[in-house]
């Protein structure tokens, strides 16, 4: 009993040590390092993500953009623009979502194995005047939806964050709520770290816990960009540049790292100072709570400590990112309201064409198949200045999209619908101050 009460004492004299050290992290739009890198490095690493790719780099055959940036960039490099992609795919005879099958080249070849519809094609060209390979849905495909690009800002302090800390959400809203608000906390592969996986942070569909695989993974399907995460090209028609096209440059590192680094330096976005301050955003602050939205739309998460390694081992968490408070307003767990599209995520096209022939720990790949109704939690932050709401972009207005809830925020739009109409314009505006 004595060394128990001892264990427990010296626990929470760490816990006590840690607590003291917790600072918040650092917010602003103002394109400068959050402390990772100095910020001469931070500019470096922002040119490489908004360089504009050319065929010669590699871009294509099949693409959306020619920069991160592009799709990434509202107000600054890093935020969420109101830039959308294609997604679409169908049900099989026993109802389970199937990738779709894309014929191009005159059917010829069939693109598999993803859920994504480029946008863009790089021929028909002077080199390969008679090659058309433009994706184009066919009639077979029919459950579709468009995904808006998300923002990146401070996203070094989400991947920074502790896989239990999400696992302990997802258990206590489901035991606070008596199982009605339950968010899918899903392992998911760590592709730089073959075997490795952690819990899923990053996409509309938690498809990545590491910035490094989500940036191999975007470098791919958004651009085309093969790299050693994504080695293989979606089509090799009209290819003529060589494999991988992202290769080290003299600092050792590939585009891929300086993406990587570049978005783990940001800064959290900031909010308006002016209209947090204003008494209507304080009450609405106050009823946002009240009526139950703060269950998935959580104000505060916390860094785990200096020298954690996470990643599979591949990062260490540095000082900048340690022991840090921020206010994304999510809870990055997948829930179900109302508004899933159906389609449940492509291995091969996340996680490359060999990721079966890894055995990844704590993977299951039944457990994805119940994302299919279910989309990420929208942090909030930022969130004034999009224009276009949710993950399709087709709510206009905070309104819209608030009522655009069912599901597991049944409960939660039913009480904003009871609220007085001045009440529901104060959240609004504690909504706008974010």
């Amino acid at each position: 009993m004595r060394r128990l009460f001892v264990a427990a004492a010296a626990l929470t004299i760490v816990f006590a040590c840690y607590a003291a050290h917790l600072s918040e992290a650092p917010t602003g739009f103002d394109n400068k390092s959050n402390g990772m890198v100095d910020d001469t490095t931070h500019q470096a690493d922002q040119g490489k993500f908004d360089e504009v790719e050319q065929i010669a780099d590699g871009l294509g055959p099949l693409y959306n953009a020619q920069s991160c940036r592009e799709c990434h960039q509202n107000p600054t490099s890093g935020g969420a623009s109101q830039v959308s992609e294609l997604r679409v795919g169908h049900n099989g005879p026993h109802g389970e979502f199937q990738n779709p099958e894309i014929p191009i080249a005159h059917g010829t070849e069939v693109i598999k194995g993803r859920s994504l519809v480029n946008d863009r094609a790089i021929c028909p060209s002077g080199a390969f005047p008679d090659s058309e390979i433009q994706e184009r849905v066919p009639d077979t495909e029919n459950i579709r939806t468009l995904r808006m690009s998300v923002n990146l800002l401070g996203d070094g302090f989400v991947e920074a964050v502790a896989d239990q800390t999400f696992l302990d959400l997802s258990r206590d809203q489901c035991k606070a709520s008596h199982g009605k608000i339950c968010g899918q906390a899903l392992y998911v592969p760590i592709v730089e770290a073959p075997e490795h996986t952690g819990i899923g942070r990053f996409g509309w569909k938690d498809q990545h816990a590491s910035l490094l695989s989500f940036s191999g993974d975007a470098y791919l399907n958004e651009m085309g960009i093969t790299n050693r995460l994504q080695p293989d090209e979606v089509t090799k028609i009209c290819n003529a540049a060589s494999e991988p096209n992202d290769t080290p440059g003299q600092d050792g590192l590939a585009d891929v790292d300086h993406f990587a680094r570049f978005i783990r330096a940001t800064k959290a976005p900031a909010r308006d100072t002016q209209l947090a301050q204003a008494p209507q955003a304080i009450k609405g602050s106050g009823l946002f709570d009240k009526i139950g939205c703060a269950a998935c739309h959580v104000a505060a998460l916390t860094t785990a400590a200096a020298g954690t390694k996470i990643n599979g081992g591949t990062f260490t968490i540095p000082d900048a990112l340690a022991a840090k408070t921020f206010y994304p307003y999510g809870d990055f767990l997948l829930h179900d309201v109302g508004t899933g599209d159906g389609i449940v995520m492509a291995m091969q096209e996340h996680y490359g064409r060999n990721m079966y022939q890894v055995q990844w720990r704590n993977f299951s790949p039944s457990t994805f198949t119940q994302t299919a109704n279910k989309m990420r939690t929208a942090p909030l932050w930022g969130v004034r200045l999009r224009p276009r709401l949710m993950h399709d972009g087709t709510s206009l207005t905070l309104r819209d999209a608030i009522e655009r809830h069912r599901g597991e925020a049944s409960e939660a739009e039913k009480k904003f619908d009871k609220l007085k109409h001045q009440e529901q314009e104060e959240l609004i505006q504690f909504l706008k101050s974010l």
